[in-house]
């Protein structure tokens, strides 16, 4: 049985997918307060982030895995409210963000302990909350299973969203070269002021071509590429001889043709992740990296969230048209209240 839970309402507002469709289609429902099982913390949510497969779940594309809430929202912040059993690090009260399977557009959200992090020194709770998803996310994509190394090349595609965004001020803290692209000259302005190397346009550049001359003709070592269709064989011309491109969306379409023999020849590696299905064990090491290797460069602000927008609650489908129409540089927050 969860403790703790005696001031909790047994209903709460929460924002749901009335059916697939557009943001209009994010409509405020009153549904039970979740109750945490063993392992479990439920949060009295004050902010929620907005992400891009909380729109493709929206659309009907993206359908969470077997047990998550259908509710939208993969991470938020707030205090810990109730409990489950075995549970011994946190107290109610204690002030956390979160990365959530889902459910996280609502004004309670029960996630696995280990999925819990302290909120970081001096960040407000919308700052904490445009965290947790893109961290995991660059951390292990990026960090693990890219293994970016002090003095090597990062090429990150879409460098002013929320992803992009974290991955350039990590892999500069972390001593990368970081070459990144987007869409218009103020996009690339605040690519720079977050610590790129080179900002390319890629509606007045060939990408491939600028990041040779950047290399001075080797190549980027990792490719952060959440793009896909015609830009896998663009990333197998752009990448060095052992390098890895880590797929982690394909926005542009999931089928591509390309040129095989570029893998052979530069020996290659083309991998690629989705964090949402991963077990509670594995996004838990994820957690305790980040909290040994980044918390503390968020808490001096080396690295810091870049925020766009902030909406209410009940105003979700506004942030859902905002991420739409491309025109942010960063996070999209809900404020919960």
């Amino acid at each position: 049985m969860a403790s703790g839970q005696n001031k909790i309402p047994a209903k709460m507002t929460a924002i749901a997918i009335s059916e697939p469709g557009g943001p209009r289609v994010l409509k405020p429902e009153t549904r039970d307060v979740p109750v945490p099982g063993p392992g479990e913390i439920l949060i009295r949510v004050r902010a929620a982030g907005i992400n891009r497969p909380d729109v493709q779940q929206r659309k009907g594309a993206y359908p969470p895995p077997p047990g998550a809430s259908d509710l939208p929202g993969l991470e938020v912040s707030g205090e810990v409210a109730a409990l489950g059993d075995e549970i011994s690090r946190w107290r109610v009260g204690d002030r956390v963000c979160a990365l959530t399977p889902g459910g996280g557009y609502a004004e309670y959200v029960k996630v696995h302990a280990g999925s819990v992090l302290p909120l970081p020194a001096g960040f407000t709770h919308t700052e904490a909350a445009a965290v947790p998803e893109n961290y995991f996310t660059v951390w292990h994509n990026v960090f693990e299973r890219g293994a970016l190394k002090s003095g090597e090349t990062l090429l990150v595609h879409g460098g002013s969203s929320g992803i992009g965004t974290t991955a350039i001020q990590l892999a500069s803290a972390f001593g990368a070269y970081v070459v990144t692209t987007a869409g218009n000259q103020e996009k690339c302005d605040a690519c720079l002021k977050l610590g790129a190397d080179r900002a390319i346009n890629y509606h007045e550049e060939d990408f491939v071509a600028a990041v040779k001359e950047a290399t001075g003709g080797k190549g980027a070592n990792i490719i952060l590429d959440m793009v896909g269709g015609d830009y896998v064989a663009r990333n197998y011309e752009a990448a060095a001889v052992e390098g890895r491109i880590v797929q982690i969306a394909t926005q542009s379409g999931a089928v591509a043709s390309a040129d095989f023999s570029k893998i052979m020849v530069k020996r290659l590696t083309h991998t690629g992740s989705t964090l949402r299905p991963r077990t509670v064990e594995f996004k838990a090491a994820i957690a305790a990296a980040l909290e040994a290797q980044v918390w503390p460069l968020l808490g001096t602000r080396k690295v810091a969230p870049v925020m766009d927008m902030i909406f209410p609650l009940k105003e979700a489908w506004r942030a859902h048209e905002r991420m739409e129409d491309g025109e942010h540089i960063g996070k999209i927050v809900l404020d919960v209240g």
